[in-house]
C-alpha cells in the first residue's frame, strides 16, 4: 500500500510478519543510491536546503529520502540543530562508508574518459606553499611539462589551512607540503625529511661555538615566518616546552628573505634544511638543531575518496611511482607518516 507521505511500504501486513523476521523496508521514490546521495550531500553542505539545491530537488524530497534511509537502517543518522545538521555516531560511520562510493560514482564519467581517451586540454590543480613551489617542485614541474605540455598546470600558492580547505572542497586535485597532524579524512605520504637548522651570519658569536644549546639562542633576536605558519608555532612550542625565553626581532615571510636578513646581521633564524643550498653557506653559518627541534616532512596529501585523474597520477608518479595506486585515498583511519 502507499502512505500519504509518499513512502511505499511492503504490502505484507504487520500482523502476518513471522516472529524474528525482518521488519518491512521503506522506500521513497527511488533506490538506496538516491538515499545515500541525499544523505552525503546534506552532510557535505550542512543544511537540507543547500543539499536540495545541489541535487536539484525540493527540500521535502531530501528530507523524505533521509527519513527512508533512517527507517531502513533502524537508526538516527543526523540531528537538526537550528540551521545546520550534525551527524550522530551512526551517521558518522555511514558517512565514512558512503562518501567514497557516492563520489566515486559521480566521478566515474570523468575517470573513464581520462582512462580511455586521454586528458585532452585538462587542468591539474595542486595546492602548495611558497617554500614547496620554490624548493621542491621545480624539477617535477619541468618534467611534467615535458611529458604533458597540453595540460594546464595551476599551482595554488596557499598556506596549509587554506590548502586543506581547497582539498576538501575539490578545488584542487591534491596538495604537496608539510603536515604535523593528519586529519581523519585525508591521507598523507611523507616523501622528504629535512633537519631544522640554525643560521647566523659568518661572524656571529654562535658561528664558532662548538656545541649550541637552546639557551644559547635566548640573547639574540629571531627572524621567523608569520605566526600563522607552522614554523613559527613549532619554534614557539619547543621554547615554551623547555621553558627557555626567546624573542622575535623580525617576522617576515619567505625563506629567501629570511636568509638575506640573517646574512645582513639583522638576527638569527631557525629554518628547515630544504631551503639551504651550497651557495648559502658562503654567507651563512649553518648548525643542525635536530636535538631540539623535530624534522619536517614534506609529501603528498589527498582527500580520502578522491578519484585521481590520469594527469594527477602522472604528476604524483614523478614524485614517487605508484604512490596511492592501490588505495586511491579510499581507506579509513590515519595514514602512516
Amino acid at each position: 500500500m502507499t502512505q500519504r507521505d509518499g513512502k511505499k511500504q511492503s504490502s505484507t501486513p504487520a500482523s502476518t510478519v513471522p516472529d524474528g523476521a525482518n521488519p518491512p523496508r521503506f522506500y521513497y521514490k527511488g533506490n538506496r543510491l538516491k538515499q545515500l546521495r541525499a544523505f552525503c550531500y546534506t552532510v557535505k553542505f550542512g543544511t537540507l536546503t543547500r543539499a536540495a539545491e545541489a541535487l536539484y530537488l525540493s527540500q521535502p524530497s531530501v528530507s523524505l529520502q533521509l527519513g527512508a534511509l533512517e527507517a531502513e537502517l533502524g537508526c538516527s543518522l543526523i540531528e537538526r540543530r537550528r540551521r545546520r545538521v550534525t551527524l550522530t555516531h551512526d551517521g558518522q560511520v555511514l558517512y565514512e562508508l558512503a562518501r567514497p562510493l557516492i563520489e566515486g560514482l559521480e566521478g566515474l564519467d570523468e575517470a573513464f574518459l581520462n582512462q580511455t581517451r586521454g586528458s585532452g586540454h585538462a587542468t591539474l590543480d595542486i595546492a602548495c606553499g611558497n617554500s614547496t613551489i620554490q624548493y621542491l617542485l621545480p624539477d617535477m614541474v619541468a618534467a611534467f611539462r615535458a611529458r604533458r605540455a597540453d595540460v594546464h598546470l595551476n599551482l595554488h600558492n596557499v598556506t596549509g589551512t587554506d590548502g586543506l580547505a581547497l582539498l576538501r572542497s575539490d578545488e584542487v586535485d591534491f596538495a604537496v607540503g608539510s603536515m604535523l597532524d593528519v586529519p581523519h579524512d585525508l591521507s598523507y605520504e611523507a616523501l622528504h625529511h629535512f633537519d631544522p637548522l640554525l643560521i647566523t651570519p659568518l661572524d656571529h658569536p654562535l658561528a664558532s661555538k662548538t656545541e649550541i644549546n637552546l639557551q644559547d639562542l635566548s640573547p639574540f633576536g629571531l627572524i621567523l615566518p608569520p605566526k600563522r605558519l607552522t614554523t613559527y608555532r613549532l619554534v614557539d612550542l619547543v621554547f615554551q616546552k623547555r621553558k627557555v625565553p626567546y624573542h622575535v626581532a623580525i617576522e617576515v615571510g619567505g625563506w629567501e628573505v629570511i636568509k638575506q636578513y640573517v646574512a645582513m646581521g639583522l638576527g638569527i633564524s631557525i629554518v628547515t634544511g630544504m631551503c639551504i643550498r651550497e651557495a648559502d653557506r658562503e654567507q651563512l653559518a649553518v648548525r643542525n638543531l635536530r636535538s631540539y627541534f623535530p624534522q619536517r616532512s614534506y609529501g603528498v596529501v589527498v582527500r580520502k575518496g578522491k578519484v585521481l585523474s590520469n594527469d594527477a597520477r602522472a604528476f604524483i608518479d614523478l614524485i614517487r611511482p605508484g604512490l596511492f595506486a592501490r588505495r586511491d585515498g579510499f581507506e579509513s583511519g590515519h595514514s602512516e607518516r
